[in-house]
């Protein structure tokens, strides 16, 4: 959220997580758990894919 500027959780999750988990580009580590305090983020493959062709990838 820092490195985005955001500071408001709910509009965080709904502006920016939301739209990335629809399109595919994320997935949660605790699918089965969303609310988890543990709940974590990661890059699908699709994902990986736009951030090489759009020339961001760190790794």
């Amino acid at each position: 959220m820092a490195s985005v500027s955001r500071k408001d959780r709910t509009k965080f999750r709904n502006q920016v997580l939301k739209p990335l988990l629809d399109a595919g580009w994320l997935e949660m580590t605790i699918p089965d758990k969303p609310t988890s305090s543990k709940q974590k983020y990661r890059l699908t493959d699709k994902g990986r894919q736009l951030l090489a062709e759009s020339g961001e990838d760190d790794g």
